[in-house]
């Protein structure tokens, strides 16, 4: 990879995510947190290519920047890039759909259930269903915030949107192949022998029932990835960022 030396501003990450990044020929500068609107103002009169935002600044960058359809669903930014204007995306969405294709998962045909607390953690899980599935299920603490998710499904899907407390819930995961966990827990007796699952939160070590727990390594790879892609330019393959990534951790 050529080197660049059009400055990358860090939004919240400490000086040795810059020093990683640096290893990659990209020129990566932290920057302050404070008065966000201002910072971005500043790295694009001051040239700077785009900015990769730290977890912790995530949702106060969806308001100082011009933010895609995806981030706005998720309500927050994770990458920035400054072209007439600063352009924000989050790209741990579409990162979720590369890394289950990179499995070899069979989606096509396949019937999926999202289990999430609202709109916006539900929103994680929506570019898988752009993956060939024939039904959805959308599971939210509110029947209303699982409707609203629901609307965002591509057309031709069949969706099911329900609330966590309905009785039906047990039955519409008896009928769906991947269950994904994108907030809130899992419920107690819900996975099957047959279910695989993806776990957003952190939470499952193993997964219950004799369920497969698809491996997520690489989600944070392939993140950097397309983070790095939207804010620079610059393309990289995921197993190139496996250091990068436990420094921006």
């Amino acid at each position: 990879m050529q080197a660049s030396d059009t400055p990358l501003a860090l939004i919240g990450y400490p000086a040795p995510a810059a020093r990683a990044l640096r290893e990659l020929g990209l020129v990566a500068l932290s920057t302050p947190t404070d008065h966000l609107k201002e910072v971005m103002d500043a790295c694009m009169t001051l040239g700077f290519s785009g900015a990769l935002i730290h977890r912790s600044q995530e949702a106060r960058a969806l308001d100082a920047t011009q933010a895609d359809a995806t981030a706005r669903r998720v309500g927050r930014v994770d990458a920035v890039a400054f072209t007439a204007g600063a352009h924000g995306t989050f790209a741990l969405a579409d990162a979720l759909g590369d890394t289950l294709e990179a499995s070899g998962y069979a989606s096509r045909g396949a019937s999926a259930l999202l289990l999430g607390t609202d709109v916006h953690d539900l929103a994680l899980a929506l570019p898988l269903t752009r993956m060939g599935f024939s039904a959805v299920g959308v599971a939210a603490a509110s029947t209303p915030d699982a409707e609203r998710a629901a609307r965002d499904l591509p057309a031709g899907v069949r969706a099911f949107p329900i609330s966590r407390q309905d009785s039906a819930l047990e039955g519409l995961a008896e009928r769906a192949d991947l269950l994904v966990l994108t907030g809130g827990h899992l419920p107690a007796g819900l996975a099957q022998p047959y279910h695989t699952i993806i776990d957003l939160t952190g939470q499952l070590r193993i997964a219950p029932g004799g369920a497969t727990l698809l491996d997520m390594t690489e989600l944070y790879a392939r993140r950097l990835a397309r983070q790095l892609a939207h804010a620079t330019g610059q393309r990289f393959h995921a197993e190139e960022l496996t250091g990068a990534v436990a420094a921006l951790a």
